[in-house]
Parts: structure tokens; sequence; C-alpha cells
């Protein structure tokens, strides 16, 4: 007769089960249409009552199921466990689990439950931990920090793909906040509270004050122990708008938009500049061009062989991301956004121009991402989105076009006046540079209208024409 089952291990096993069909439909799961199974969970209630839990999720995506060739990825899965169902919380319902050791359990998607965003927020307004040293939190107030309210009511933001992002609404007097959970754990120092925070410290007014972030530990898919950032909380801007709805909605009227669109610029470069005066830089030596040429090539080649319709720009495309490898006044490396868009900036009555979001690509490693890069890689994203945005009205035609060209130039304009390198001086490094990169950005971008959104294909395939025919 064999040993029963402890009743933690039968309750891991349990919740292993569940959430290994629920978490691959969530938009954050970051390998979906492929076969995935669960590999390692580790629990820990985070607050007395242990409603609130801590959950780290180790997927296998691919293979053979066995192990071999699958992808190994953790996630942070955030759980509210309760012994009754909560009607107010049926749209979280992850699952009920009726037969475990004490009894039946509903478990809940953690954000979306009050409980489960009070448990984290207390840890950072008391830097109190959780769980142990090998699997656990703890968290910190930021220096000069914003307070954490007491009794404050959450809601979930909708439409993120990565990550889980919860708006904690304070009383009268209070500074609403928005704290970020990290939905794929990595080790090491998150870009996004790294960044945020030394631009606050440095009193930049152009990305929300923090309030504290929470960090832990938790066992790597090798596992080695890692630790890292799980979550991250600042001001919330009440009364904003992303400057992607204000700059569709002035294409759609036909209103002109060079005004914000420099002034965005000028925004932008300020950030630049401060990121390289606080976090450290890198001369851009032969060797780093090389590596960057090296990527851009291999990012052509890539397009090249999953869109035919890229056709004859294929080879017009490498000849311009050849050229990277022979600038000589490339420069300095640096911190930087990382993943640049309109979506990713608010404009608030008060502030004006507020960036946010300075995770970088969330799927790429976070060693990349935490590299210095070009800074004149946020400004290709940005004049790639100003292109979508100038693409998005029912029927693009001259006009809207126009509009687009119109907005590119104040932009750099903005940027160039606040001190930014102005990568439109002809044969310059940035010149070179700026060219390659946004070529790089298009590129990225046909292959996934190809795959997503083959409606919107025209758009980047567009860009692609245009940049290698400019050269």
């Amino acid at each position: 007769m064999s040993a029963p089952v402890p009743a933690d291990a039968a309750v891991d096993e349990a919740v292993a089960e569940l959430l290994g069909a629920w978490a691959p439909r969530q938009r954050w799961f970051a390998h979906k249409g492929v076969a995935a199974h669960v590999v390692r969970i580790e629990r820990t209630p985070l607050d007395e009552a242990g409603v609130a839990q801590l959950v780290a999720l180790t997927v296998r995506s691919g293979g053979d199921g066995e192990g071999a060739q699958g992808v190994d990825t953790v996630y942070s899965v955030p759980l509210t466990v309760r012994p009754a169902p909560d009607e107010d919380l049926a749209h979280a319902l992850v699952g009920h689990l009726p037969d475990l050791p004490d009894g039946p359990a509903w478990v809940y998607d953690g954000p979306h439950d009050p409980t489960w965003t009070r448990a984290l927020l207390t840890l950072v307004a008391a830097e109190e931990g959780a769980g142990s040293a090998t699997f656990g939190a703890h968290g910190t107030s930021a220096d000069g920090g914003l307070p954490i309210p007491a009794g404050a009511r959450t809601k979930v933001l909708g439409g993120e793909q990565s990550n889980t992002s919860i708006v904690v609404r304070a009383d009268e007097g209070e500074v609403p906040l928005i704290a970020k959970v990290f939905r794929v754990l990595s080790a090491g120092d998150n870009p996004d509270v790294v960044v945020q925070t030394a631009l606050a410290a440095a009193g930049c007014a152009r990305v929300p004050r923090p309030a504290g972030w929470v960090d832990g530990q938790w066992t790597a898919p090798d596992g080695s122990r890692a630790a890292g950032h799980l979550a991250h909380v600042t001001e919330f801007l009440a009364g904003s708008e992303d400057a992607w709805r204000v700059a569709t909605a002035a294409v759609g009227a036909g209103r002109d938009f060079t005004t914000e669109a420099r002034e965005l610029g000028r925004a932008t470069a300020e950030v630049h500049a401060l990121l390289a005066a606080e976090l450290a830089t890198e001369p851009a030596t032969p060797q780093r061009l090389g590596a960057l040429a090296d990527g851009l090539a291999e990012r052509v080649a890539w397009a090249s062989a999953a869109v035919p319709q890229l056709g004859g720009a294929a080879a017009a495309a490498a000849e311009r991301v050849e050229a990277v490898r022979h600038v000589r006044d490339a420069p300095a490396l640096q911190r930087v956004h990382g993943d640049y868009h309109l979506g990713q900036v608010l404009h608030s009555p008060a502030r004006g121009w507020v960036l946010l979001d300075f995770e970088g690509e969330p799927l790429r490693p976070l060693a990349e991402r935490s590299r210095p890069d070009l800074a004149l890689r946020d400004v290709a994203g940005m004049l790639r989105s100003f292109d979508y945005a100038a693409s998005s009205v029912p029927a693009p035609d001259a006009a809207s076009a126009a509009w687009g060209a119109a907005c590119r130039e104040a932009f750099l304009d903005g940027y160039a006046a606040a001190g930014g390198d102005d990568p439109r001086v002809p044969g310059s490094g940035a010149a070179v540079l700026l060219a390659a990169l946004e070529l790089d950005k298009a590129l990225y971008e046909v292959v996934y209208e190809a795959r997503n959104r083959p409606d919107w294909l025209r758009i980047p395939l567009g860009a692609v024409q245009r940049l290698v025919a400019a050269g």
C-alpha cells in the first residue's frame, strides 16, 4: 500500500492541473498555439488567512511532453483561494476544486480580487516579506515615493498583452496608483523598475512617480535559485489620455498634430539625456556596431523568408543594414525605452507627455533588455507609430499620408531642438543608423501583420519600400 499524498502536495497537484488548462488561454501566455504542460508549481500565502497566494508556474511549451526540445517559462500567476464562491469575482474564476483534503475551493485570478492587491500593497507599504528564502516575495517603498493608500478600490486594466496592471483608486487627497504585475518571471532587475526609479530620482516629471516594488525568489527552469522583480507600483495619472488615441482622433478629424508631435520629440530627448546622465553608457565600438549589423541582417533574412510579398526589397534592405557596420560617428549606447510607440505615452493636462513602460520588448531576454542600446531605436519606434496612426483611418489617402509625414518631421524637430541627435543630417552616422533601425522595425511589423492582421500588411510593406528607396 502506497503512502498517502501530503495535503499540501495534493493541493499543489490540483492547482497545477487547473492552471495547466487555464494559463495557455490568457493574453500574457508567451507560447500560444503549441502543446504545453506544467513542470513545477510553487505557492505561498501573501496574507495571514492564506486567501491571497503567490504562485510561480513553470510551463514547458512545445517538445514531446517528455522534456525534449521544449521551452520552459516561469509565470507569475497570482491567485486567491476561497472556501465558497464569490459572486463579485465570477468573471475572474479560474476553476472549482471540489476534492481537496480540507474541502472544496474556488480559485480566482488574483489581480481581479481586491484581497490579493491589498496583500501586495501591504508588503510594499510595510516593507515586509512573505514566503521563504527559496520561494517568496518582499516589498520595498521607493525613497521619497508615494504613500500606499489604505482600503483602496481596485480594477484591472484591459488590453494588456504581457503583464497585468491594477488601478488602485484612492480616497480624496490621496494619489491613485497602478500596480503592474510582471507575468513572465526573469532573473535580474526589471528595466521598468530600474529606469523609472532612476528618472524619478533625478527629478524627471516625464515618468510616473514611484511608490515601490515587490521582488522575490523562485526556482529557475534549470533548477537554480532565481531572484528578480515581481511587481512595480507607481502613480496612476487619472484624467490622462494615451497618445495613440489622441493621435488617431486627430488624423481621423483631419486635425493638425504637429505641435503635439514636436513636444513629444522634446520630451523624448529630455528623457534620453537624463538616462545617459544617470545610468551607464558604453561607446559604440566597431565590434558593437558589427554585432548590430549582424542582428539586422538576420531580421532581413527572417522577414524575407516569412513574407514573399517583400520580393525585391530584401536585397536593398540588406544593403541598408550592412551600412551600419561602417558608421564611424555613432552616438554612445545608453539605456533606452526599448519598446517605444504612441501607446506607451500619456498626455496629462498638468504635465504634458509622460512616458510609460520602460520594460522593453517583454519577450526578449531580460539581459538584452537591460543592455545599453542606441537611443535612435526609440526614435525609429515612434516614427513607425506615426505611420501607423496616419494609416488608421478607414480610407487612408494623400491627406493622411501628409499628416503622418508632417508629424514625423515635427517629432524630429523637437527631438533635435532638445539636444537629441538629428538623424536628418545627410551622410551622418545618425542618419544611417536611424534608416536601418526603422527598416528593422518595419520588417518585424511585416511578419507580424502577415501572420495576425493581413489587412494591415500594406502599412509596413509600404514603409519598407519607402525606406529602401530612400537609400
